[in-house]
């Protein structure tokens, strides 16, 4: 692997725990971190967007390997870990801070995510998931990093099903 190839993406689907585990689990994969972003609060903590008035939402950062997989198949998983109608919630987590986002670095990670939710629109599925330019990201406490691979256990706020 060559650092050309390492590449990152951003990713907010509710509960970062779950998001990270399923992005985690990708080929290609190398580094997933939980955090923050898309708000206006410098460095902020759980208990900041908790509030609901920083503008964050719970993101993953995923580092990976651009000649293992591809934006566009992280966008895939994405999207068949996650519920993408929902408005400001992800089952029982409510909140702006669990919205469904799509934070990109470049015109081509937009035009993809763009691909990606006209195909889901034309199976008739409703995508309420915000595009929105990355600006930055604040990783997340440590206690909230790898969360259910350390517990050895399955995210039940993330269940996976095939929608390509």
């Amino acid at each position: 692997m060559n650092n050309t190839s390492l590449k990152k993406a951003y990713f907010a689907s509710g509960c970062f725990w779950g998001t990270e585990y399923w992005l985690k689990k990708e080929k290609g994969t190398t580094q997933t971190k939980a955090g923050y972003c898309g708000g206006n609060t410098q460095n902020p903590t759980y208990e900041d967007i908790c509030k609901r008035d920083t503008g964050h939402a719970e993101t993953v950062e995923v580092e990976y390997d651009s000649n293992l997989t591809s934006y566009e198949e992280l966008l895939k998983i994405f999207f068949e870990t996650h519920d993408p109608s929902q408005i400001n919630r992800q089952g029982p987590d409510i909140g702006t801070q669990y919205r469904s986002a799509i934070f990109y670095q470049t015109t081509e990670e937009k035009e993809i995510a763009e691909k990606i939710i006209k195909l889901l629109e034309e199976k008739d599925i409703k995508v309420a998931t915000e595009l929105a330019p990355f600006h930055k990201f604040w990783p997340a406490e440590d206690y909230h990093q790898n969360y259910y691979f350390r517990r050895g256990q399955v995210p039940t706020c993330h269940i996976y099903k095939k929608k390509f």
